[in-house]
């Protein structure tokens, strides 16, 4: 269900983004309406409490959007807010700039490696990114795991590239398990 709203309403600003020209305006807008829904814990405490009537959470948005951003995105809020998916409202914006990155070819990578990457590394992996996929620009989020040992992991949306010398060896152990069992069972 909640894939469902969040595809919906976000196919639907995206949509009146393409049409109207203003996808750079809406993209930012929604950026910016994240950052303030991600800040304010206590807003989104309110606009979820099950006491506080819809009318008074449609002001509340007013209040806080109106003449700040788009009369789209502040329609859509309040359209969210009336059919009580306001708990769905991060997963729409989110899915609005995915749509949004993915019509414009920025892919967003995960990199995870055993120890901190260079920068002239972190270019290096980007470019080569770039050169191996459909994307030409990449949002890229570094982590840094030990247990890797070495290598690295890549995820980029729900592909998964791994490398690390941790799953090598996990793959390695697994085969020689394997080849033990096929040998205990050839003993006589």
């Amino acid at each position: 269900m909640a894939k469902l709203v969040s595809k919906t309403y976000g196919d639907a600003l995206f949509e009146i983004a393409e049409e109207s020209g203003r996808m750079d305006t809406f993209f930012e807008e929604v950026k910016d309406v994240l950052d303030v829904l991600s800040k304010n814990a206590d807003l989104a405490k309110l606009m979820n409490h099950p006491k506080v009537v819809k009318e008074e959470k449609i002001q509340v948005i007013e209040n806080i959007f109106k003449g700040r951003i788009s009369d789209e995105i502040v329609g859509l809020m309040r359209m969210i807010v009336d059919k009580g998916h306001f708990g769905e409202i991060e997963n729409v914006l989110n899915y609005f700039i995915g749509e949004v990155k993915e019509s414009k070819n920025i892919g967003t990578a995960y990199v995870t490696t055993a120890s901190e990457l260079s920068e002239a590394q972190r270019q290096q992996v980007e470019k080569r990114l770039i050169q191996t996929t459909k994307y030409v620009e990449f949002e890229m989020h570094y982590d840094v795991d030990t247990a890797l040992i070495g290598g690295m992991v890549i995820r980029i949306k729900d592909r998964v590239v791994d490398s690390s010398i941790k799953t090598k060896l996990y793959d390695l152990s697994r085969e020689l398990s394997k080849i033990q069992l096929k040998v205990g069972e050839c003993a006589p």
